[in-house]
């Protein structure tokens, strides 16, 4: 699985959003600052998490962005589908949707298969888990397998 740069700062830039102290808006600059990452990129990832419902700005004097769901409801997977789309595709395809001839047939379940672990971690994972410094039973159960810090 790879993680991108726009996923990881739309994660961290949700996260510094349910951090803030007073629940007031956040500025793009603000949690650009705080977080390292480049104004435009960032305005760019807040659009997208916009038009998927997750964030919204508050226009004005003292503007900026609010989560527009509890953080409770915004899973990691929410997310990356926000800024990335589906959260496993071959050559752009969602897994169903790939025809392979049948001496290879099965890379579809493999695919489907990875899909299905993924969401499991990805959808259980909420922003609050993430602003709290905590994840759920299932990303501790695999984390804490040795073998999953082994680079390969």
């Amino acid at each position: 699985m790879h993680v991108s740069a726009k996923a990881d700062y739309a994660l961290r830039a949700l996260v510094e959003i349910t951090q803030d102290a007073d629940g007031s808006p956040l500025s793009a600059e603000a949690i650009g600052r705080k977080q390292d990452i480049p104004r435009q990129f960032l305005q760019s990832i807040l659009a997208d998490l916009r038009r998927a419902g997750v964030v919204r700005a508050q226009r004005g004097q003292g503007g900026g962005w609010l989560l527009a769901r509890e953080p409770e409801a915004i899973s990691v997977a929410d997310v990356m589908r926000a800024v990335e789309g589906p959260l496993v595709s071959v050559h752009g395809l969602r897994p169903e949707s790939v025809t392979y001839l049948p001496d290879v047939a099965a890379l579809q379940t493999v695919w489907i298969a990875a899909r299905g672990a993924l969401r499991g971690i990805l959808e259980s994972t909420t922003i609050a888990h993430l602003a709290a410094g905590e994840v759920p039973p299932v990303v501790a159960e695999h984390s804490s397998d040795r073998d999953a810090w082994e680079p390969r």
